[in-house]
């Protein structure tokens, strides 16, 4: 039974190779690897931290719409936790 998800990914665009559409992208990439139907991806843009985390002020905020089954979100999220270029990471599920 497939489920809808909102994931918010904040990226570290700090020592970035190619742009950050390239970097939305890969993760677009390793969602859909993991069976999720993305629908819309909204570029929430470059934010500046409330305090320094992990040596970095600001990250690139974007916000992944999709639909996977239950099982897939911890698969995502691991996979995710190798990527560098991911900073933090939330997924929720959306009524």
């Amino acid at each position: 039974m497939s489920r809808k998800y909102a994931g918010l990914v904040v990226l570290n665009t700090k020592s970035i190779e190619g742009t950050i559409d390239d970097l939305v992208a890969t993760v677009r990439k390793e969602i859909e690897a993991e069976g999720g139907k993305l629908g819309e991806v909204e570029q929430l843009g470059r934010r500046k931290f409330a305090y320094n985390s992990r040596h970095l002020e600001s990250g690139h905020y974007v916000n992944y719409h999709f639909q996977a089954e239950p099982d897939a979100i911890s698969r995502i999220q691991a996979k995710l936790r190798l990527n560098e270029s991911v900073h933090l990471q939330h997924f929720q599920r959306v009524a």
